[in-house]
């Protein structure tokens, strides 16, 4: 970059702090993405890039995953990183016990919970800790543990939370695969509504989440009685679920890559696409360069059900080969 072009984004940055400082664009309101900047001013994305770094880093901005880049809360930066200290008693007595705050007698599990979950949808799992999740409840930390034990803990409440939010229908559909598609979408649905859920959900060592039991059993009683062994019925369960969770595991990725850098995933590829081009422009790859020639659309959601219908073919093909 230049000293033209160095001197353009500082200038760019400029213009959108004082409609920041106007209130022209208010907390919470999006910012012009990377993309928008280089179509608005005619930059470079390395410039435009360079603007939304300029405002993050004078805390003017943030990034939202799922949402893009949005005008910082004043109020947000002004919350104390730890618990503020307990009263002095009125009584002025030195020995006399601290009161406990009404906020805190007002506390209850469900409210850490959903306090923790919104940390987690917002900014990842990595964003919760106790500390955290009181400071946003405007209570001492401690106080958390009268109701949770530690942060393991914590995350495996939240996952209760979210599964408990499950309804399946009471008269689930008469064919086997219509059923096993619902649950399939359903579980993704619940994993792209929360990113952190997929990866703290573990394979080789699965957490006991009672709320996540209808999964299974709506599940074993779809193919139940199909002419599968059980082992058969079990580990198509487990592949089913397992082809969900790691498909969504790529979400939680995603939103904290576009966090970190400002750009959504089409905006990073837009980065990408000239040393793409060099590449096929080799000729080495012709076949790669054949399919890329046109672009090819990446859509996650599309993608999860073009392998959900690919593994209900499978399972078909398994009872059809069932004695």
């Amino acid at each position: 970059m230049d000293g033209t072009d160095g001197a353009r984004y500082l200038r760019i940055a400029a213009e959108l702090r004082g409609r920041i400082e106007s209130g022209e664009l208010a907390p919470g309101d999006r910012v012009p993405s990377t993309r928008e900047i280089t179509r608005q001013w005619g930059v470079a994305m390395a410039t435009a890039t360079k603007v939304l770094t300029e405002l993050r880093t004078a805390g003017l901005v943030r990034a939202v995953p799922g949402v893009g880049t949005v005008v910082a809360d004043p109020r947000a930066g002004a919350r104390p990183s730890t618990p503020a200290p307990a009263p002095v008693p009125s009584s002025g007595r030195s020995g006399a016990p601290a009161r406990r705050s009404p906020r805190d007698t007002a506390l209850t599990r469900e409210r850490i919970v959903a306090a923790a979950v919104s940390v987690a949808d917002a900014e990842g799992l990595a964003a919760v800790s106790m500390r955290r999740v009181a400071s946003d409840l405007g209570v001492a930390a401690m106080s958390l543990y009268r109701h949770v034990a530690d942060k393991d803990d914590l995350v495996l409440r939240m996952m209760e939370d979210v599964f408990g939010r499950w309804t399946f229908p009471e008269q689930p559909p008469e064919d086997w695969r219509e059923r096993l598609a619902l649950a399939g979408r359903m579980l993704w649905e619940a994993f792209r509504s929360h990113p952190w859920l997929a990866p703290a959900l573990s394979m080789t060592r699965p957490q006991i989440v009672p709320t996540a039991l209808p999964f299974t059993e709506w599940v074993l009683t779809a193919l139940q009685d199909r002419g599968l062994d059980r082992w058969t019925v079990f580990t198509t369960h487990l592949t089913l679920f397992n082809y969900v969770r790691g498909t969504a595991v790529s979400v939680e990725a995603e939103a904290e890559a576009e966090a970190l850098s400002g750009l959504d995933a089409e905006e990073w590829m837009t980065t990408q696409e000239p040393a793409l081009r060099a590449l096929l422009a080799t000729g080495r790859h012709p076949l790669l360069a054949r399919y890329l020639t046109d672009g090819y659309d990446f859509d996650l959601d599309r993608l999860f059900e073009f392998g959900l219908q690919r593994i209900l073919d499978g399972i078909a093909a398994l009872m059809a080969d069932a004695p």
